[in-house]
Parts: structure tokens; sequence; C-alpha cells
């Protein structure tokens, strides 16, 4: 009888781990969809007139700005990348994406450290956990303040993510007939999604019905998609973690990536890592690989995401991904590898960690001014 009903169980596991799969699958059908459905919405919504449209983000530190106050409101860099994708697939330009894109990636830590006040009862845990959590915003902080004016002056992540999405596009393309595959498997969401706006008026109206619908399936997608991988995964992704993140910098990297791309979230993984940093299993320095490791994972959901754009603007697409892959790959080389700046972040954070441990006044005051009060003042300002 225990057999059989043990028998029964691993069966029972066994298929609710397959349809957990299958719902993933149909998830990231999904996406992909949402995301061709924000680029048609543009497209019929504004025309030509993209350009104009954007004409507020044309400064390049408000357009920071807004990604950054977009990810800390949606809490998630994957949603937000997916988004701009699906802009420039309908007509944002490239040098007003990447700005965006760079917030985002600052936007993206303020859940770590939101985790981080778990320990703030406990003095030296939370001094721990708060620097673990700060770290991640202090590194991608000091990559933005290094590769931004670089970009504006060198365009050297434009041109380079122009280069390489040439290649992919025109590699990926070339199939039996010259037939778009994925034009052809996506045809029958993006026809529903078309027909479900077709009875507003006009052109621009369906088009932005189709942007709402779009990012609000995004928006629905992603935070699916990570409940059920971190369902599905999170116990494999701490076996990774506990085996790899204390055994050198690459190993470090690798395991952050690896847990963040089957989990679909780097503030999920920087929030799994921050309660265990805090309590002294992981040093300050061991974390800090693994946070960077979490950048570069989040860019596969961007990189997912540019495949669901067909026509004139997939190379486009897939290049605004690739920017967000570069960025962080840029990153990396320039300040951790650069023995000069690699201590640059862990003091920065070990420098807040030390303020918040005097007074809780300066956690109110960090997370509100950087996360949302600077974004806030700078964009109302361009209005002005």
């Amino acid at each position: 009888m225990t057999t059989g009903t043990g028998a029964l169980r691993s069966s029972t596991s066994t298929t609710n781990r397959w349809l957990s799969w299958l719902l993933v699958a149909t998830l990231i059908y999904l996406l992909l969809a949402a995301v061709g459905a924000i680029g048609d919405g543009f497209k019929a919504a504004t025309g030509d007139n993209a350009k104009q449209l954007f004409a507020f983000a044309t400064n390049p530190f408000v357009g920071l700005m807004i990604g950054l106050a977009a990810t800390a409101l949606i809490q998630s860099s994957s949603t937000v990348t997916s988004i701009i994708v699906g802009m420039v697939a309908g007509g944002l330009p490239i040098p007003i994406a990447i700005p965006l894109i760079m917030g985002a990636n600052i936007g993206t830590s303020l859940t770590s450290t939101i985790v981080s006040l778990g320990h703030i009862r406990s003095g030296e845990e939370f001094h721990r956990a708060f620097a673990a959590a700060t770290v991640h915003d202090a590194f991608n902080v000091t990559a933005v303040a290094i590769l931004l004016p670089l970009e504006l002056l060198f365009h050297p992540l434009q041109r380079l993510s122009e280069a390489l999405a040439g290649l992919l596009v025109h590699d990926a393309s070339m199939d039996m007939g010259g037939m778009n595959f994925m034009k052809a498997l996506l045809a029958p969401a993006s026809d529903l999604l078309a027909a479900s706006v077709s009875w507003l008026p006009g052109k621009v109206w369906p088009g932005v019905a189709l942007i709402i619908v779009g990012i609000g399936l995004i928006l629905f997608v992603v935070q699916a998609i990570g409940k059920l991988l971190r369902k599905v995964m999170v116990g494999r992704a701490k076996d990774i973690m506990h085996a790899s993140v204390g055994r050198g910098p690459l190993s470090g990297i690798a395991s952050g990536t690896l847990i963040t791309v089957l989990v679909q979230s780097s503030s999920t993984t920087t929030s799994l890592i921050v309660p265990l940093a805090g309590t002294g299993v992981f040093t300050l320095k061991q974390v800090y690989p693994f946070t960077l490791g979490t950048n570069i994972g989040t860019c596969v959901t961007a990189l997912l995401a540019a495949t669901a754009i067909a026509g004139p603007t997939a190379e486009l697409a897939m290049q605004i991904a690739l920017v967000h892959l570069l960025f962080n790959l840029f990153g990396i080389l320039l300040i951790y590898v650069t023995p000069v700046l690699r201590g640059v972040p862990p003091a920065i954070a070990n420098t807040l960690a030390n303020l918040a441990q005097r007074s809780k006044l300066y956690v109110g005051a960090y997370i509100g001014g950087v996360f949302f009060g600077l974004p806030l003042l700078l964009i109302g300002g361009s209005q002005l």
C-alpha cells in the first residue's frame, strides 16, 4: 500500500512539473505576443511621429530617470526592458532608449534594499544585509556614471549593438523560402489582440489600446512566470547558490547569471542572497560578483522579447536588447576587472550601511530620494 501511494505521489509530482513547464511555455508565447502588440500599437498610434512623441526624453538624464522610476514602481527590469523593446519596434529612437535601459538597471535593485530591512532590528545583521543589497545599487550607478558619458560622446554601445544585431537578425531570417517562422507562430495571438481593439474609432485609439493591452499582458506574464519558476526552480537555485557563490569571482558571476535566468528575475535572485549575507553565510566580497551575474541574467527576457519583432524594425528591437547585455558586460569589464575601480561599489555600500546603522532616517532618505524623489524632480523639472 505504501509503495503504491509513493508511486502515485511521484506520478502526480511528475505530471505537475510537466504542466508547470507547459504553462511557462504558454506564458513565454504570451510575452512575445505582448511585445509585438506594443510595437504594432506604437506604429498605429504615432505613424511617423514617434520622435516628436518622445521629444521630452531627448535629455538623456531625463530618460535615465524615467527608466529608473518605472522599474522601481513596477519592480521588474525584465518588464520595463521588454516594454522598451516594443517601443523601439514602434519607432522610439535608439539614442533615447539607451538611457531608459540604463535607468532600468538601477531601478531593479530597490527590491533587495527593501528585503534588507527585515534585519533592521539587529544592528550587525542589518549592516551586512544593507551593504549586500546596496552594493548592487552602487555598481549600477557607477556603471551608468562611466558608460553614459562615454555613450553620449562616442556611442560605443549603439555602434557595437547595431553591428551585432545586423548579424543576428540576418542569420535568424535565413530560413526556407524566406518565411519568418516567428511571425507565423505569433500571427494568431497578434490577430486576436488586434481584433480585441478594432472596434475603437480611427487609427490612434486602437493603437493606444493595443499598447495598454500589451503592457498589461507583459506585467501579468512576467509576474506569473516569476512566481511559477520560483516554485519550480527556487530549491535548485538555492543549491546552485550554496555550491558556487563562495568559490571565487567567476563562479559567483556564473551562478548569479544562471539563477536569474532560471527564476527570470534579478530582483528575486538578489533578494535570495541578502538574508544569507545578513546572517553571515556569505560575505560582501562573495555577494558582489554574484550580483553582477544577476545583471547579465536579467538580459535574457529582453533578448527573448526582441525575437517577437518581425519586419523592418526587427533589427532595431534586437539592437536595444543587445544594448542592455553589452552595457552590463562592459560595466563588469570596466569596473570589476579593473583593480582601481573594483573596490568602489563595496566602499559605497559599506558607507551607506554605516549611515543606515547609525540612523534609520538615512534608510528612508536613501530609498525615497534615489528611487523616487530624484527621478520625479528631474522629470518634473524638465517639463517646466
